[in-house]
C-alpha cells in the first residue's frame, strides 16, 4: 500500500481567528487565555499583542503595564493581513487596548477590511493606569472601537460604563443595560452578571435587538477568577468563525467557561485562573 494512500482522505481546514489583546505572564488571561480558547474549541489561533501585562508579587500582585509600541502592533497586522484572505480570516476577538494611540491603531487596521465577526471583550480599566489616562481609553474605545463590533461582552462595570445606567443590581437591571448597549452600537450584547450579582446563580443577558435570554448556571464560588471574561469573549469568536449563530456562540461560551471555572488552576496569585480544558 502506497504511503500516501492516506492522504486521499481530506481532512478538514479548520477555521481561523484572530485575537488582538494584551500578554498576561502568569497565563490566565489575555491572549494565552484566547489561544487556548481557541485551541479546545478547533479554532486556528492567530494573536497579536497589544500591551504586556505582569502582576507584582511584591506589590499586592497590582497591574504592571507595558503599551507595545504602535508601529509593532501595526507591524503584526499587516503581516496577518497579508498572510490570510478575508475569506479566511473574518473574525477577530479584541481584548485590552490600554492606551488611545493602541485603539488608533488597531481601529485603522481593522477598518481595511471586512469583518464577518468582531467581538469586543470592552476591557475599559487596567489597574494600574491613572484614572485620567484611563477615562481617554474609554472614550477612545467607545468612539473608535465600539461602532465596529458585531458581538459586545461587557461586565458588571463595562456595562455600567457603555449604558450609561447608575447601578445594575439585579437581572432586570441587567437586561435594561444589555438593551441599551445594543441600541448605542448595533451590536449583539451579552453583558454578564456573573458573581456580581446576589444570588445561587451566575447569570448573563444575551439581546441581538431581537432575542432576550438569561444564560444561567449555578455559580461556582463567590470570587471572579482570572481568564474567565477574556475566555467567554474567545469562545463566541471561536463558534462565530465555525458558522454559529450568535445565541448559539454564546450557550457553547457561557457553558466553556462555566466548565473551566469549576476546573480552575490555583497558584499562590490571590485569583485562581480558569483552565479551558475543563470542557473536556
Amino acid at each position: 500500500m502506497s504511503s500516501h494512500s492516506s492522504e486521499s482522505t481530506t481532512i478538514p481546514r479548520p477555521s481561523v481567528a484572530l485575537t488582538i489583546a494584551g500578554s498576561e505572564a502568569t497565563g490566565g488571561a489575555g491572549a494565552q487565555a484566547d489561544l487556548k480558547t481557541f485551541q479546545q474549541l478547533g479554532v486556528f489561533g492567530i494573536a497579536a499583542l497589544t500591551c504586556i501585562v505582569s502582576f507584582n508579587p511584591k506589590d499586592n500582585w497590582n497591574h504592571r503595564f507595558i503599551p507595545v509600541d504602535a508601529q509593532v502592533i501595526a507591524d503584526q497586522l499587516e503581516a496577518t493581513f497579508a498572510a490570510y484572505d478575508p475569506d479566511v480570516l473574518d473574525t477577530v476577538k479584541i481584548g485590552m487596548l490600554g492606551t488611545p494611540t493602541t485603539i488608533d491603531t488597531v481601529a485603522q487596521a481593522l477598518r481595511g477590511r471586512v469583518w464577518k465577526n468582531l467581538v469586543l471583550d470592552p476591557v475599559l480599566i487596567c489597574k494600574g493606569q491613572e484614572p485620567g489616562a484611563a477615562l481617554d481609553t474609554d472614550t477612545a474605545l467607545k468612539n473608535r472601537i465600539l461602532p465596529l463590533a458585531t458581538f459586545v461582552t461587557p461586565n458588571h462595570f463595562e456595562s455600567l460604563s457603555l449604558s450609561g445606567m447608575d447601578a445594575i443590581n439585579d437581572v432586570e437591571d441587567l437586561k435594561e443595560a444589555a438593551r441599551r448597549i445594543h441600541a448605542a452600537s448595533g451590536a449583539a450584547v451579552l453583558a454578564k452578571g456573573g458573581v456580581r450579582l446576589s444570588g445561587p446563580n451566575a447569570v448573563d443577558v444575551y439581546y441581538d435587538g431581537g432575542t432576550l435570554e438569561v444564560l444561567s448556571s449555578p455559580k461556582v464560588g463567590e470570587v471572579a477568577v482570572s481568564g474567565a471574561g477574556c475566555s467567554l469573549a474567545a469562545a463566541i469568536a471561536a463558534e462565530l468563525a465555525k458558522g454559529a449563530t450568535p445565541l448559539a456562540a454564546a450557550r457553547t461560551a457561557k457553558a466553556f467557561v462555566t466548565a473551566g471555572i469549576k476546573a480552575r488552576v490555583a497558584s499562590n496569585a490571590p485569583f485562581d485562573a480558569l483552565w479551558q480544558g475543563g470542557a473536556r
